[in-house]
């Protein structure tokens, strides 16, 4: 693979934007642009789907005998990596710590931008150290670049240590990609504002993650028929749902019977299965 200063390395996530002169064009033109622009990218996505199984298929396996998945990557990338993890225990009922988010600069770059963070090639690994990464786990390095040496150094020592890897990038042939056993390359061509990657790039990345994370929770048994049966009762909107989803699945017409089971029992699954529901 070329490195990313190689002349023949074209980075079209910086590739000058198709539109000129966006200062000067009414909001309503603006919107529009945006829109069109933003609908190429499912189809984008759609291109990388062998890469996107290859890498669940992989991925699931590691999981289902106990190991974790940790997404890593720097601003953009870093921040839905971590958007996406968080969402996982409360939606699921996994424990914190299954899926890891973890992002250049730590904590505090989540809201604001750390200089230089991803410069740091060796400080991904270091920061996967902290929660004792193993060969029974996968990391995912997100770049949209490709080329951001936080996550590659990161990902070239998890191979050398055996610990499967996959990356979601925008750029065909990147040094990620070089770096990951299980490269997803989802090119969405240039930003409508230049090398503004949080736009189709973030968006491409956003919709990939989502494909894995909710692929590998139904491969781990966390949903059942189309229903995400253990998760967290976390406020009056969740509870009212277990409840109409415990109604339909144990055929209960009496709606407060429910909700006192469920409160009771603290999940839709574990009412299903005090009551023995097929």
């Amino acid at each position: 693979m070329l490195p990313d200063n190689h002349p023949e390395f074209v980075r079209t996530t910086e590739q000058p934007s198709p539109y000129r002169h966006l200062e000067t064009k009414p909001v309503s033109e603006l919107l529009q642009l945006i829109n069109e622009e933003d609908r190429t990218v499912p189809d984008a996505v759609a291109q990388a789907l062998p890469q996107i199984t290859a890498f669940v298929e992989a991925a699931a396996l590691k999981m289902k005998a106990g190991g974790r998945i940790f997404y890593i990557g720097a601003g953009t990338s870093g921040r839905l990596g971590i958007l996406d993890a968080s969402e996982c225990p409360p939606t699921y009922g996994v424990p914190y710590g299954l899926v890891v988010g973890i992002i250049a600069g730590g904590s505090r770059a989540i809201t604001r931008a750390v200089e230089g963070a991803e410069d740091d090639a060796a400080q991904g690994w270091k920061d996967l150290e902290v929660h004792q990464v193993s060969p029974s786990d996968v990391v995912l390095g997100i770049a949209a670049s490709g080329t951001t040496p936080y996550v590659i150094g990161a990902l070239d020592e998890c191979r050398n240590r055996g610990i499967l890897t996959g990356s979601i990038s925008c750029n065909a042939g990147s040094p990620m990609s070089a770096a990951a056993q299980y490269p997803i390359e989802v090119v969405v061509g240039p930003e409508f504002v230049t090398g503004s990657t949080r736009m189709k790039s973030g968006t491409a990345q956003k919709l990939v993650l989502n494909m894995i994370s909710t692929t590998l929770m139904i491969q781990l048994g966390r949903v059942e028929d189309n229903k995400m049966v253990h998760m967290k009762l976390a406020n009056k909107k969740l509870v009212h749902r277990g409840v109409k989803m415990l109604m339909e699945r144990a055929k209960l017409t009496d709606y407060e019977a429910a909700r006192a089971l469920l409160l009771e029992h603290g999940s839709v699954k574990k009412v299903l299965d005090f009551l023995k529901c097929p």
